[in-house]
């Protein structure tokens, strides 16, 4: 396996759920935009967007503008939203409680129920991957960088984003 190439597997509602957050991480403080106006800018259907809307407003990271240049905006500043919390509002977690009983085999519980290796290396997983997001603002995302997220002891390291998503801590 040296030299594969491995994905983290995100789900469309939340790579969308993050586009529609980083549009309005784009508007001007005080300004918003429309439903359509997203939308049109994702290349989604109106009520999609606004699905991913009521999601985020729902957990507290947008909030509706009422008025003739209405629609949404960020509820906080955008240096203030972690990429964590826009992905929670649309239930993500590469690592949920249910796992081990959904993956059981052909019983109803996992032969590994107790003491399982596997599964604390997925809670451990977990628990890298939230840190990481927890440390990206959509400030980081609008700027292009991923602070300090370059090497596992928090250095400070930069790691500029490509159009292919890579951490990388080469120190060679």
């Amino acid at each position: 396996m040296l030299g594969a190439k491995r994905t983290m597997k995100i789900t469309a509602q939340e790579e969308y759920g993050l586009r529609c957050a980083l549009q309005l991480a784009l508007v001007q403080p005080g300004g918003s935009l429309t439903i359509p106006d997203i939308a049109e800018r994702e290349g989604l259907s109106a009520a999609y967007a606004g699905k991913l809307l009521a999601l985020m407003r729902r957990n507290g990271l947008v909030r509706s503008v009422r008025g003739r240049s209405g629609g949404y905006a960020l509820a906080r500043p955008i240096e203030e939203i972690s990429i964590a919390e826009v992905l929670r509002a649309f239930g993500s977690r590469p690592w949920h409680d249910d796992h081990c009983s959904r993956h059981a085999g052909v019983l109803e519980v996992c032969v590994h129920a107790a003491g399982c290796s596997v599964r604390s290396l997925w809670g451990s997983l977990d628990l890298i991957v939230d840190r990481l997001f927890s440390s990206i603002t959509l400030a980081d995302l609008v700027a292009g960088r991923l602070p300090g997220a370059g090497s596992p002891a928090g250095d400070g390291e930069m790691v500029v984003l490509s159009a292919e998503f890579a951490v990388r801590n080469d120190k060679s």
